[in-house]
């Protein structure tokens, strides 16, 4: 059984995976941590503005043309992004989005594709074991469908820009169906969310100051935590029975900014199949530079598979910002006879919190706030279909009166004893969160969904299965 999962080369590995398959039952949670002598080093904090400025001048190529012009070319890859989470289309517009991927849609996409699309896997609110297989059905479909279409592709998992998520297991599981690549390329940076890569140190820009990503509440992510902001300490924190230091590489700054496209290039073609390639930027125009570069090396026949934030996928499409989207551009205006609009908060880290918190003193009486304990949610089925049918009740009759409704689950995160636990504890808020939205008796004027922690990110994709 471990064999046909595609385990046989881990050994007791896979018999502890096939025991937590079939009994549900964690074997990490009895499980006596490694010894190991792995310390990441510590970074200190930089100040935001000072630390970008010292930086070499930027690349003044006009690298956004280059890329344009060679995704017009039917030899370049349609680039074909895993998305862990709904959050991965947020520096993209233009592009469709799939929550399926059965063989005939994908044959459809891959025909008119103009670049490349996303799948929205929600990969990250499952476990270890239910994501690679996820990883495995999507590659094997897409595969088929590309044989069958004529099309070549370009695999990107796109991935949480804080470095949350299930690496290496999902491009071990790319890597299963579609063979070895000549190198992984690690992108975490997303510079609108201030995410940024100097010196191979991952930050994340709080209030001004550079924080390396070790030191925020992300790393202490219950699922996905770490302890490296380096990303070189990082892989091998995370790979390292699979890396050593030797197998990682680094695009420095001064290769994107002093070499531009072309020194890329040449330090992709360079280094050693298998090894891991960090990517720096601090800027958008880095990462810009960094994907014409990459198409260029991969026109040579070089297969790379990249695990990045958000910022390189609209790179390497050539996709620009634009302006924010008014009310009027996504028909949010209502009148005297509107329905009221349905707010999703699932996500539970401080960032979210806040943004509630500015939510709810700005729209006062005007919003409804349904909170939704999850320490009850948890306690039982019925105790949840309870909630979850209160919940239904009040939101529709305000929804159909015109007020606007926020539905939030509590504040106060409850984890369970280990990963696996703790992502039950996700899906389990996850199901009441669908079930809310599938009971509403109304039609929203518009629905938005925060959902950046692990579990809740189904709720639309659930809803509606078939919507690109």
């Amino acid at each position: 059984m471990g064999a046909s999962h595609g385990w046989s080369q881990e050994a007791d590995g896979g018999v502890v995976r096939i025991w937590e398959l079939m009994t549900g039952v964690s074997v990490a949670a009895s499980a006596k941590p490694p010894s190991s002598d792995f310390k990441p080093k510590e970074y200190p904090r930089l100040p935001v503005k000072e630390t970008i400025d010292a930086l070499p001048p930027v690349y003044t190529g006009n690298v956004i043309d280059t890329i344009r012009n060679e995704i017009n070319n039917d030899k370049t890859p349609l680039i074909i992004a895993l998305d862990d989470d709904p959050t991965g289309t947020q520096t993209c517009h233009d592009i469709d989005v799939l929550t399926i991927w059965d063989y005939t849609t994908l044959c459809t996409e891959l025909r008119t594709a103009n670049g490349g699309f996303f799948i929205l896997t929600n990969s990250r609110a499952l476990s270890d074991l239910e994501a690679r297989e996820l990883i495995s059905t999507i590659c094997q479909n897409v595969a088929r469908a590309a044989k069958d279409t004529g099309k070549t592709f370009q695999i990107v998992l796109r991935g949480d820009s804080t470095l949350r998520g299930h690496f290496p297991s999902e491009p071990e599981s790319v890597e299963s169906v579609l063979g070895k690549f000549d190198a992984w390329i690690l992108a975490p940076f997303f510079f609108q969310g201030g995410r940024h890569t100097i010196n191979d140190v991952h930050y994340v820009a709080e209030n001004g100051i550079l924080v390396p990503a070790s030191q925020t509440p992300f790393a202490q992510d219950a699922t996905f935590g770490y302890k490296s902001s380096n990303l070189r300490d990082y892989v091998l924190e995370k790979a390292g029975s699979r890396f050593t230091e030797k197998d990682i590489f680094s695009i420095t700054l001064d290769d994107l900014r002093l070499g531009g496209p072309a020194k890329v290039t040449e330090r992709l073609l360079q280094v050693p199949k298998g090894s891991v390639i960090i990517v720096n930027a601090a800027v958008e125009s880095d990462m810009f530079v960094f994907a014409a570069g990459a198409i260029a090396a991969e026109r040579t026949s070089k297969k790379y598979l990249y695990r990045t934030g958000a910022a390189f996928v609209s790179a390497r499409l050539g996709i620009t910002g634009k302006p924010p989207m008014s009310a009027q551009d996504l028909d949010m205006n209502y009148g005297s006879n509107s329905a009221g609009g349905l707010i999703l908060a699932g996500s539970y880290v401080p960032k979210t919190t806040a943004q509630l918190k500015l939510l709810r003193e700005r729209r006062g009486d005007k919003l409804l706030v349904i909170e939704l304990d999850v320490g009850k949610l948890i306690t039982s089925e019925a105790e949840a279909n309870k909630i979850v049918e209160k919940t239904v009740n009040d939101a529709t009759q305000r929804i159909k009166s015109g007020q606007d409704v926020l539905i939030m689950t509590s504040r106060n995160l409850i984890v369970g004893s280990d990963a696996i636990s703790s992502l039950k504890i996700g899906g389990v808020v996850a199901a009441s969160l669908v079930k809310v939205l599938q009971g509403i008796k109304v039609r929203p004027r518009y629905v938005i969904a925060k959902v950046s922690g692990p579990g809740p990110c189904v709720v639309l994709s659930r809803v509606c299965p078939n919507t690109h």
